[in-house]
């Protein structure tokens, strides 16, 4: 579950990237725009896992040798 998370955080921050550098939204070039449901759903997954990402911070790091 913590690298699918890290994954679609990522996807979400390299679309930011593109949006912020070029103006240029993949997912909804890819989905057909931004108000399409599964555009929506996208963003709504992408964000959650966004959420879910927050836990990182606050776990203990164990040591591995």
């Amino acid at each position: 579950m913590d690298r699918f998370a890290l994954v679609l955080v990522i996807i979400g921050a390299l679309n930011w990237l593109l949006i912020g550098l070029f103006r240029f939204d993949l997912v909804a070039s890819i989905f057909g725009g931004q108000t399409t449901a599964i555009s929506r759903i996208i963003y709504s997954i992408v964000g959650l896992a966004g959420l879910y990402s927050i836990s990182f911070l606050f776990r203990e790091r164990t040591k591995t040798d």
